[in-house]
């Protein structure tokens, strides 16, 4: 098939069947009524939760892109995206599509139409209104072979319906670079990124000079048996897992029960990967939990102001009972990690104040409370590639 690359360049757009060899970062697809749906977590995992969080966020496509060698100077991609609008908040931009030829940025865009998914948060109701595929075009690619790369939207579920470029098109399916698997939050997840390739994931792994699978998951960090499995049977050279936000803001459970699940979560992934470097990331810094329990809830007030803006509701006495904190998280990971190293020398353990800390917050405040702004996130994905991918960082098994 390489052949096909030095062909004469083909006078009309042709349609390239979309294949699994074309995706990345995706752990599963589903084959839909209008085409192909990633999703980051497997159909079996998917099967043991009816969490509709968990749904969305796993059906939005972070980390994952279409890669494929070509000379094609036009490529065209139809999409039926779903959008999301939240009564009384702010309007949401439409999500981005960012294209990379031979590893550098090469433009960006966003497709209109696509389902709408209405949600009223004072609530937790849901209302979905069907719309239009939507096309995303890209012009003037130069005319040499080379690799190009279309990252979809990080918060949008998106379903692929046709990829047509104006000569053939092969997978790459020889990457380099280690295949680098992440596990974490809504921030994992891209938050309030500008764009899929600018998530403070996908800008470390960029850094250096990894493949990302991004299985950070939006308000799901929740230490779920079914998420360890999926990281134990994903291939990957470097595994992360970032725990602790999540189960402050869903109050989830208590110390008794987060120090064993932390383990049994460890457990799982080394049942299947004995021996990759893996790193347990704590929380960033988030003023509101720091010495207050969840749960967390959205601040009504502010919302009827069009503002956004979350709050802990818990009672910082709660503590002394077991109730969590991100003080408590982050003192019981670094226990567990130092007791488990002393037995597993391929495991690390980072505190996350490291990527964004109190001088961080001072500069680059959390504009909801909780999340970080896009300024953030390429803060957070450089100091994350500096400590773990460079020599003595937890990736190249020294220190971390």
């Amino acid at each position: 098939m390489a052949s096909l690359l030095f062909e004469t360049q083909a006078d009309t757009m042709q349609t390239i069947p979309l294949t699994p060899e074309l995706l990345c970062g995706a752990l599963d697809l589903e084959r839909t009524a209008h085409g192909l749906l990633p999703h980051r977590l497997p159909a079996r995992a998917r099967a043991q939760c009816a969490d509709p969080q968990l749904a969305m966020a796993e059906s939005q496509p972070s980390g994952v892109r279409l890669v494929f060698r070509t000379r094609a100077t036009v490529v065209e991609l139809d999409t039926l995206p779903t959008k999301r609008v939240y009564v009384g908040a702010p309007p949401r931009p439409e999500g981005r599509y960012d294209l990379v030829v031979d590893g550098r940025p090469a433009g960006s865009g966003r497709v209109g139409g696509g389902h709408t998914l209405t949600i009223d948060l004072t609530t937790g109701s849901a209302a979905h209104r069907p719309g239009p595929v939507g096309t995303l075009r890209f012009t003037g690619l130069p005319d040499t072979v080379k690799v190009v790369e279309i990252w979809l939207p990080y918060d949008e579920m998106t379903e692929l319906v046709a990829l047509r470029t104006d000569a053939p098109v092969e997978p790459v399916p020889d990457r380099p670079g280690k295949v680098w698997l992440h596990h974490g939050s809504s921030i994992s997840h891209g938050s309030a990124a500008a764009s899929p390739t600018t998530t403070w994931p996908a800008l470390a792994a960029s850094l250096g000079g990894v493949e990302l699978i991004n299985v950070g998951l939006s308000g799901s960090a929740l230490l779920d048996p079914f998420t360890a499995r999926a990281l134990r049977d994903t291939p990957a050279d470097l595994i992360s897992v970032k725990l602790g936000i999540n189960v402050v803001n869903t109050d989830l459970m208590r110390l008794r029960a987060f120090g064993p699940a932390v383990h049994g979560f460890l457990d799982t992934i080394r049942d299947g990967r004995p021996d990759v470097p893996l790193l347990v990331v704590s929380p960033i810094l988030c003023p509101m939990h720091e010495d207050t329990p969840g749960p967390t809830l959205m601040d009504v007030s502010a919302l009827q102001e069009g503002r956004l803006l979350f709050r802990a509701t818990g009672d910082p006495a709660d503590k002394a009972s077991g109730k969590l904190t991100l003080g408590v998280i982050r003192e019981e990971l670094a226990r567990i990690v130092r007791e488990r190293s002393t037995e597993d020398p391929h495991l690390h353990y980072l505190d996350g104040r490291e990527l964004y800390g109190e001088a961080d917050f001072g500069e680059l405040p959390l504009p909801d409370g909780l999340h970080p702004d896009a300024a953030a996130h390429r803060r957070m994905g450089e100091r994350f590639a500096a400590l773990a991918f460079t020599p003595g960082g937890a990736f190249t098994d020294g220190a971390a």
